[in-house]
């Protein structure tokens, strides 16, 4: 009985410093400042379609100092590949050291799926996430919606939860969502360092959130 007692306490205990260590985490976050001493790693995660375009063209915004660039697509998505080396080769008439990668995770949704499936394929990405981002550890995580970002999300915020680098995740809201988020912005929104939205409607509702006008 002694010994179960314990383990009560022990798994409580940890979920009290878990959810601590958490909030101090995302309240902390928009005070970090990556590039202050060099270039800054981002990992972009690139949806299908829409997605992609709006991702590449926030791209075309950020200066030389990011970089290196990882590219996450899902491993159905057979266009945004093509879209993002293109893109990059173009960045290298302006950049002579561009460099960049492009990764492949399972994707977490597909459209139409079911909630129960949606949380197996869900947890199946994440684990593929995981390994990704702790191997790459980027300093930031840009992302606008696909739900392939979540797990890797989730990944970048361990790495500060466990106090091994902490990850800026920066997640801009579609120009299509004008009235509500989409289900990725409402599950990322508690927990982004940076959550723009491209409508004042939305920053009305999301007091969090910052808006800028439209950005893509």
């Amino acid at each position: 009985m002694a010994v179960l007692v314990a383990a009560v306490f022990a798994t409580l205990l940890t979920c009290l410093l878990f959810i601590i260590r958490l909030y101090i985490v995302v309240k902390t976050g928009p005070n970090y400042k990556p590039g202050t001493k060099g270039p800054v790693a981002v990992l972009v995660v690139a949806g299908s379609g829409g997605h992609t375009t709006e991702i590449l063209r926030l791209m075309e915004s950020l200066s030389a100092a990011y970089t290196p660039r990882h590219y996450v697509i899902a491993d159905t998505d057979r266009m945004s590949e093509d879209k993002i080396c293109t893109f990059e080769r173009s960045k290298q008439h302006l950049d002579s050291e561009s460099q960049f990668t492009i990764c492949r995770i399972p994707r977490s949704r597909e459209v139409h799926q079911s909630w129960v499936s949606s949380v197996v394929s869900t947890l199946d990405a994440l684990r593929y996430s995981l390994p990704l981002v702790f191997r790459l550890r980027p300093d930031m995580v840009l992302c606008n919606g696909p739900g392939t970002c979540v797990p890797l999300c989730v990944a970048g915020l361990l790495l500060g939860i466990l106090g091994m680098k902490k990850v800026l995740l920066v997640y801009v809201e579609s120009i299509c969502r004008v009235q509500t988020l989409s289900l990725t912005g409402k599950i990322l929104y508690p927990i982004s360092d940076y959550f723009f939205v491209q409508w004042s409607s939305l920053r009305d509702k999301y007091p969090k959130s910052i808006f800028l006008g439209r950005i893509v």
